[in-house]
């Protein structure tokens, strides 16, 4: 008999529902797509210069919660409206967390937040979370994490990053030269804008990689570059790089590589050490920035949720705070709105110029 040699470490392989069969229980409706191409039309304009506009990617640090999260949405669609002229407003729908050791993994993961690990209610739940967002007229904005999650819900997405940890990952890269967003690849958690430039440059190339299709079989995806991918800065290496010097050095480092200056600044993370009161501070001096004349900074990111704050997942999930992330520390609602209420007062005169360069 011949000795075993293959999954000594797995306890079980369960099933799972096809990408074409969660689609089916999920559809796409005609008002939901019409949504997320508008949104993806905007962002492609803002990249082209052809929108003079700034993209906010604004939203919790991570979905736990579907109520509240359709409680912020609700929110952020009113505001979104009335700040139109100036920012194009994506909500930040995050169903994935990469984990520096352990902990929570994401609702997809995880839905019932109790170890449970039930993916396939997580991905149906995530799905009709991203429909109702896109049936509110609000696209959505996610990390790709694992690279067969897209045949799942990448059809209601209009904006992808490509995390710190996974910007020098080969199957990340590849997976974004075949996603039908843009893609923002973040710079590493040191600091360095090397991955993330690679990341950028790589992804808009044709590549050729193992994955799914929607039946759910194994295949060769074939893809033709994605044209619509820049650089995040995020900070990291114990300083930020949002300032006027960080910003030109990477303005540089995508110049070098003959992409496109396009840059979003992260407003959290190692930009504001993860304190989420600092956040307004990094968002102001990036205003300041574009009023006085930058032309690379084209978006923002902003982790935002109804209360301030971050909470740890307790073993009574009823005694969860309501709107309280439970991942990164957010900023409040309140604060959120004057943050782009006051960004969109200062640049309301200034961005029409940058149509014009």
């Amino acid at each position: 008999m011949t000795a075993r040699t293959e999954n000594l470490n797995v306890v079980g392989i369960d099933q799972m529902p096809s990408p074409a069969q969660i689609k089916t229980r999920v559809p796409l409706t005609e008002r939901a797509a019409e949504a997320v191409l508008a949104g993806r039309g905007a962002l492609m304009d803002i990249l082209d210069r052809k929108d003079p506009r700034l993209f906010i990617i604004v939203g919790p640090c991570s979905i736990h919660d579907p109520s509240a999260g359709l409680d912020y949405a609700r929110r952020l669609r009113q505001l979104a409206d009335r700040v139109k002229d100036t920012f194009h407003v994506v909500m930040r729908v995050y169903f994935e967390k990469p984990r520096t050791s352990t902990g929570w993994k994401g609702f997809i993961n995880d839905p019932r937040m109790d170890d449970s690990f039930r993916i396939e209610e997580g991905m149906e739940r995530g799905r009709r979370f991203l429909l109702d967002v896109a049936e509110l007229g609000l696209p959505a904005a996610t990390e790709a994490l694992d690279p067969i999650a897209p045949q799942y819900y990448g059809d209601l997405i209009s904006w992808t990053a490509i995390g710190a940890r996974t910007a020098e990952s080969q199957t990340h890269r590849e997976m974004a030269s075949g996603l039908s967003t843009p893609v923002g690849f973040k710079n590493s958690t040191d600091g360095s804008l090397e991955a993330g430039v690679n990341g950028v440059l790589s992804a808009s190339r044709p590549h050729s990689f193992l994955g799914l299709n929607e039946k759910g079989e194994s295949a060769i995806i074939r893809t033709r570059g994605n044209s619509y991918g820049h650089l995040v800065l995020r900070g990291g290496g114990g300083r930020p790089n949002y300032d006027t010097v960080s910003v030109s050095l990477a303005e540089q480092a995508l110049a070098k590589a003959k992409l496109p200056g396009n840059i979003v600044v992260d407003c959290s993370h190692s930009n504001s050490w993860k304190k989420p009161e600092l956040q307004p501070l990094v968002m102001r001096d990036v205003v300041h920035q574009i009023r006085e004349g930058n032309h690379s900074v084209v978006g923002v990111m902003i982790e935002s949720f109804l209360e301030a704050g971050t909470q740890p997942i307790p073993a009574d999930l009823s005694q969860l705070r309501y709107g309280c992330s439970v991942t990164d520390a957010c900023v409040s609602w309140d604060t959120t709105e004057e943050m782009l209420l006051s960004a969109h007062e200062v640049l309301r005169g200034a961005l029409p110029k940058r149509r014009a360069a």
